[in-house]
């Protein structure tokens, strides 16, 4: 649950690739490189650390299930709350259609964290498969 100190934001993302296609984007360091243009830090173990963009987003792999979804926490500073970033993927007739949800974002960066999702990592995504 959120509290007044944090914000959760939820969007929807066409991707035009189908499903395993993204999974590996998101979830493969080497292919996570060509669309983010920066090296990364992932894989599909639980509990791992995994690092994007230069350390600017980093943070806990919690859960994977291949091809369909990817739960992730994500590391702000001292923050109490976990952030929990839930991305879920579902085929759809143009490739996928991604669902993000992210927990607990603190909410004096909330309007940032939407523009980096829309801007950066979600258009960088639909670029890189366009």
């Amino acid at each position: 649950m959120s509290t007044a100190n944090t914000k959760d934001y939820k969007q929807y993302y066409i991707i035009l690739a189908p499903p395993n296609e993204v999974y590996a984007a998101l979830t493969n360091p080497l292919s996570i490189k060509l669309w983010t243009g920066e090296e990364a830090v992932m894989s599909t173990e639980p509990g791992s650390e995994f690092s994007m963009w230069e350390g600017s987003i980093f943070g806990k792999n919690i859960e994977f299930e291949e091809n369909k979804k990817i739960v992730q926490q994500w590391y702000f500073g001292d923050q109490e709350e976990e952030s929990i970033v839930t991305i879920k993927l579902h085929e759809d007739k143009h490739g996928t259609s991604v669902e993000l949800r992210h927990t607990n974002i603190p909410a004096k960066s909330y309007q940032d964290f939407v523009e980096g999702w829309d801007e950066a990592y979600f258009a960088s995504l639909q670029e890189f498969f366009s």
